[in-house]
């Protein structure tokens, strides 16, 4: 059996906030095995479960440029080490004359983004002197740019810690204002239910025929079970199922209709998503060894 150390069991329990000892069954259920430790919790705990993918684990800011016409624009992700320099005025700076380069230059990547003049150096260049000059590193994480069908609107959210471009059609400025605000809040990972990545909707199907497995209902309630389950989570990944912030009892995809306006696209990028950060804490360690010693 594979061993299940006290890191393992505490890393789980801040991704899920599940209590310490079922983080430690599931583990052991699953071999050691963390994402289907996690998959065993949201089965077993519901949706309380899924809490680390709202979590962030790095610093640093979005930015985001739109040309005067509205309709180009740029957002990009620069990291740094502590939420102190995160507030420093010549990194924000630096973030926000970033994304108004890639706007206006249109880089490949981030590589190509590094080799652009900036002043009388390349980004680069002056990347470095900042780190030199604060002590801390740093670095640009990424960006996207968007030339727009319709016009693009923006928000920017929680001291530049979520970012969104989006392209709208239709509708007043301030609807636009609303829908990228309401993307913030709801973070969304696509537009409509063909955006959503099919290794996402199996494994949705797998936790709620395992939900339903786990509730002994009649096979043909069972089945309607694990519909139900799949299409309530598209309906909250997708921008257009989801209720409106404005007025929740309505669809993104009703208000645009009623608005007479369309999205073709949108960008959310909410700093250090994705990015593992280890802690020491000294003390959730000693728990974690505790609970694990009495299991």
């Amino acid at each position: 059996m594979a061993e299940i150390t006290a890191s393992m069991v505490r890393e789980l329990r801040d991704k899920t906030d599940a209590p310490m000892m079922e983080c430690k069954k599931a583990l052991v259920e699953a071999s050691g095995d963390p994402a289907k430790a996690e998959e065993l919790l949201r089965v077993r705990l519901g949706n309380k479960a899924s809490k680390a993918a709202t979590r962030t684990a790095a610093e640093g800011v979005v930015a985001v440029h739109v040309a005067s016409d509205a309709k180009t624009g740029a957002i990009v992700e620069v990291n740094c080490e502590t939420d102190f320099v995160a507030k420093n005025e010549e990194f924000l700076k630096l973030a926000a004359a970033l994304a108004e380069l890639v706007e206006k230059k249109n880089p490949a990547d981030v590589t190509a983004l590094a080799a652009l003049r900036l002043g009388a150096s390349t980004v680069e260049e002056a990347r470095k002197a900042l780190v030199g000059r604060i002590g801390e590193n740093m670095s640009i994480r990424r960006f996207a740019r968007i030339e727009a069908k319709g016009r693009l609107s923006h928000y920017v959210h929680g001291g530049a810690k979520i970012g969104v471009l989006v392209d709208i059609s239709g509708g007043d400025d301030q609807f636009a204002r609303d829908l990228a605000m309401h993307i913030s809040w709801a973070k969304p990972i696509a537009l409509s239910k063909d955006g959503v990545p099919a290794d996402l909707i199996k494994k949705e199907r797998d936790i709620a025929v395992a939900t339903a497995a786990n509730s002994g209902k009649p096979a043909n309630i069972a089945e309607k079970m694990i519909e139900g389950g799949v299409q309530k989570f598209l309906k909250q990944v997708t921008l257009l199922g989801q209720g409106f912030v404005r007025d929740e009892k309505q669809s993104v995809e009703a208000v645009l209709k009623a608005k007479g306006a369309s999205v073709s696209r949108f960008v959310l990028y909410v700093v250090g998503e994705g990015i593992e950060k280890r802690s020491s804490d000294f003390a959730a360690e000693v728990m974690a060894h505790v609970s694990m010693a009495k299991g």
